[in-house]
């Protein structure tokens, strides 16, 4: 296998972007307790910046 196109990382990025929205409502919708609800939206939305702030890396590997 080679390596991977620039358009498949880009399809798993928006993937990725997608499944953490979609986590987000899921959790809305099924946790009562605002706290609780809140602070997992917190941490979903850390991963998503994680992932968001760690895609130049992935797309362009040989940049410093």
């Amino acid at each position: 296998m080679g390596q991977k196109s620039r358009e498949d990382l880009v399809k798993r990025l928006l993937i990725a972007l997608a499944a953490f929205v979609a986590l987000g409502i899921l959790s809305w919708n099924t946790i009562n307790d605002q706290r609780i609800r809140l602070a997992t939206l917190a941490v979903l939305a850390m991963f998503a910046l994680k992932t968001w702030v760690r895609r130049k890396d992935v797309l362009h590997p040989d940049k410093e």
